[in-house]
């Protein structure tokens, strides 16, 4: 792609859907059938091709947005895949600003989900025009008919203008790299039973899609959106431009409003200037707007900054990002094992960590309570997960607390947030969900059955929905969709807290043994086998009770000279652990407990690590709640 490209040849284009319907499997298709590769390279056998990342390949979700550039009948096509979990709402917000336009994937069989809502409102918020996908149509339960219904029904809901009530329709199998205007004839749920490839949705971006907007013979402006690190040029700042020109060896300066709204300068040049082509990053000499490109040679961490000619200094409007719903504390790590198994340990180390996440991440909400104390906010568990995961793979040891929910204050009143929970089960599992969401006060909006699928739509705030993800998954051997999204804000009320058993507390310091394991399982379910090694005030299980219990784990057999016989030595039969996840962890912790994480394990225990501590706590706390009782009653 080493031609130069005009406005006119020149499309930004953002795949956007719920998660797993397919965006990352098109973006494939689209690479390979536009002979980015050649045919005998590895990337025509792969798949998932963009997301690169280990925790994406294990999780099978996208997490970062990316872009990449294709040609196309004389045109270049920049394309941003975003993700499709909620969670990452932030990383749809921040990349859509790129793109002119947008193909909205729905899975025929699911339909419109939680996030398929939130990521359409964005790109009719921002004018993008909308090219709707139905996809995954050679599925057993596809019913294409439906989900059309369900997309004009969304976009009655959601237009801002009439014009955007005109969308076209293609159909696909993308898993197979094809897509259609009609559905095709024929069984589909054979594999390559029809003719087809990913042209028609090429010619519909090239034919019907919007060129971008600019005056090139203004002054250049951009913003940043991205930021990647090359170990030569060092920072690439990653945007689209919004009017201008910009070469090699430009004076620019870049724009950012610090906490006071004052606006800070960092003037340099262009000493670098790159655009796509395909997965990879062309040097070029000179860039026009409405091309997505990456600059050189300034410093700068700010997501969301505006990089400007000196004849003209003019800041754009920050990056409008959805707020977080909760958030966990981040403190160094304070265990008898602390530095044993991590390689950056004080709290000045894991600062400067979360300092740099800050600035790149606009997804979450970094703040200090204190200089060795973070308060990271983000959408979800899923999203605190992901950074807490990252964190320990690159050695850091830290503690976190118990999430969170961020409270905001709405014309002068307390408020919280109130989400839409959407589950689609098999019909045997009502019961259960039934009950489970019912405990956790949700209230039921809806219920559809369609093909012994039932689709539940619940209202419920997000302070109970912590943890209810697993329990569903639990309840229905790990087949249920479980997707939410924030619907608003409603005044906050007391309520009693969630029932949680009690949990078992080791009230040693030592190596655990199968022998006093074996005993302590029958009190409750545990999270660790014989060998490990453990504190006092650590957490080892759960109990069957709702009392806390305290237990020796490193309790051995008494010795004597009597030898022992056959049916003593193989008594020992542990039951199998709970494993123990991040994302188990933070939605099962309590307000007086920590979750441990280093990079080898992950471990719970009390803030208060000795019985004595959370004796006179807990006194402290009774005489504290008897004193509010007393006032209230005057």
């Amino acid at each position: 792609m080493k031609k130069e490209f005009t406005q006119e040849n020149i499309r930004n284009v953002a795949i956007i859907a719920h998660v797993d319907h397919g965006k990352t499997t098109l973006v494939d298709a689209l690479m390979k059938q536009t002979h980015l590769f050649r045919e005998n390279q590895e990337e025509m056998e792969q798949t998932r091709i963009l997301d690169s990342g280990d925790l994406e390949r294990e999780k099978g979700i996208t997490i970062n947005a990316k872009n990449i550039a294709i040609e196309y009948r004389d045109t270049k096509i920049n394309i941003i895949d975003t993700p499709g979990h909620a969670d990452f709402g932030g990383e749809v917000e921040r990349t859509l600003n790129m793109a002119d336009s947008c193909l909205l994937l729905v899975d025929a069989q699911e339909g419109v989900m939680p996030q398929t809502k939130f990521v359409l409102k964005k790109a009719l918020h921002l004018g993008l025009k909308v090219i709707v996908v139905i996809n995954k149509i050679d599925k057993k339960l596809a019913n294409c008919e439906r989900t059309l219904n369900k997309i004009q029904d969304l976009f009655l809901e959601l237009a801002t203008n009439p014009e955007q009530l005109e969308f076209p329709v293609y159909y696909g199998i993308t898993r197979e790299g094809k897509i259609f205007k009609e559905v095709p004839d024929g069984d589909l749920t054979k594999a390559n039973s029809t003719e087809g490839n990913i042209l028609p949705i090429l010619d519909e971006i090239v034919d019907n899609t919007p060129a971008p907007l600019g005056d090139v013979d203004e002054p250049f402006q951009m913003q940043i959106t991205s930021l990647e690190y090359d170990n030569h040029l060092g920072r690439y700042l990653i945007g689209k431009i919004k009017r201008g020109t910009v070469k090699i060896d430009d004076p620019i300066v870049v724009l950012k409003k610090d906490d006071t709204g004052e606006i800070e300068r960092t003037q340099g040049r262009v000493r670098g200037l790159f655009t796509r082509n395909g997965l990879k990053w062309e040097e070029i000499t000179s860039a026009i707007a409405g091309d997505i490109i990456a600059i050189a040679g300034i410093e700068s961490l700010n997501i969301g900054a505006t990089i400007c000619s000196l004849d003209r200094e003019e800041i754009l409007p920050e990056i409008e990002i959805t707020p977080p719903s909760v958030r966990v504390k981040f403190e160094a790590n304070t265990s008898p094992f602390v530095g044993k198994e991590g390689k950056y340990v004080t709290a000045k180390q894991l600062a400067q960590r979360l300092d740099q996440e800050r600035n790149l991440n606009v997804g979450l909400k970094i703040e200090n309570e204190t200089e060795n104390t973070y308060y990271i906010s983000g959408r979800g568990e899923l999203q605190l997960a992901i950074l807490i995961e990252q964190l320990r793979r690159e050695g850091y040891e830290f503690q976190v607390s118990k999430p969170e929910v961020i409270l905001q204050n709405i014309d002068g009143v307390i408020s919280e947030p109130l989400e839409e929970l959407v589950i689609v089960a098999a019909e045997e599992y009502l019961s259960e969900i039934t009950q489970l969401v019912s405990e956790r006060k949700g209230s039921l909006i809806n219920i559809e059955t369609v093909d012994g699928h039932s689709t539940f739509t619940y209202e419920i705030l997000t302070r109970n929905i912590i943890g209810l993800h697993r329990l569903l998954m639990n309840s229905t051997k790990g087949s249920a969709l479980v997707n939410s999204y924030i619907k608003e804000y409603v005044p906050y009320t007391k309520q009693e807290e969630l029932f949680r058993k009690g949990v078992i507390i080791s009230m040693e310091t030592g190596t655990a043994l199968a022998y006093a394991l074996t005993t302590i399982q029958e009190r409750g379910k545990l999270f660790i086998k014989g060998s490990t090694e453990v504190y006092e005030g650590m957490i080892i299980g759960i109990n069957n009770h709702e009392d806390d219990i305290e237990v020796n784990p490193c309790k051995s057999r008494h010795k004597t000279n009597v030898r022992m016989s056959h049916a003593e030595v193989t008594e020992i039969n542990l039951k199998a652990t709970i494993p123990l996840t991040i994302e188990f962890a933070l939605s099962f912790i309590n307000d007086d407990e920590l979750i441990e994480v280093t990079p080898e394990n992950i471990r719970l225990r009390k803030k208060l690590l000795t019985q004595t501590q959370r004796v006179w706590a807990n006194r402290k706390n009774l005489t504290a709640f008897a004193k509010q009782q007393l006032e209230e009653a005057k």
